[in-house]
């Protein structure tokens, strides 16, 4: 059986997606599907290539016994709606974006990653680049939930 993949995406690729993907990772492993499922992150734009995630968003995740300190950031290239089986976007405009580019054979592949939310009722992870302390941990609060949501559809769509 082959690996599921799930990209995790938003612009720049430094405070959204890749505390996404280390959140998802981490309970990925907590339920043991490490084998099963593997995940990435990437971003709709090309700002910062190669560089760590935010400080800001490392510093947040890491007190949450997440580690962010690996991943560096890439673009979303076209092969990603090929290799990868869920492209989540984090806000209607990376959705757009993706939409754009994707091929139409693999359209269904991509929704917003806050579709899975339980607890929260948001459509759209804000971007809290711009802001303070506050919107680092609604991002967290925000992507633990979606990540526990995408993770149940998934053993549940693939029989895990």
């Amino acid at each position: 059986m082959s690996k599921i993949k799930v990209l995790f995406v938003c612009m720049g690729n430094i405070c959204r997606s890749p505390t996404a993907e280390a959140v998802f990772r981490h309970a990925v492993s907590a339920a043991g599907l490490q084998q099963q499922i593997q995940c990435d992150s990437a971003g709709t734009h090309g700002y910062h290539i190669g560089d760590p995630p935010d400080d800001r968003s490392q510093r947040h995740a890491a007190r949450r016994g997440y580690d962010l300190s690996a991943l560096r950031a890439r673009q979303v290239m076209a092969d990603d709606f090929e290799k990868f089986d869920y492209l989540l976007a984090m806000d209607e405009n990376n959705l757009s974006l993706l939409a754009r580019d994707c091929p139409a054979a693999y359209a269904e592949k991509l929704a917003l990653f806050m579709r899975h939310g339980v607890r929260q009722s948001a459509v759209a992870v804000p971007d809290p680049y711009y802001g303070g302390a506050q919107g680092f941990e609604r991002v967290l609060d925000m992507v633990e939930d979606a990540a526990q949501g995408v993770l149940r559809h998934i053993r549940s769509a693939h029989n895990l």
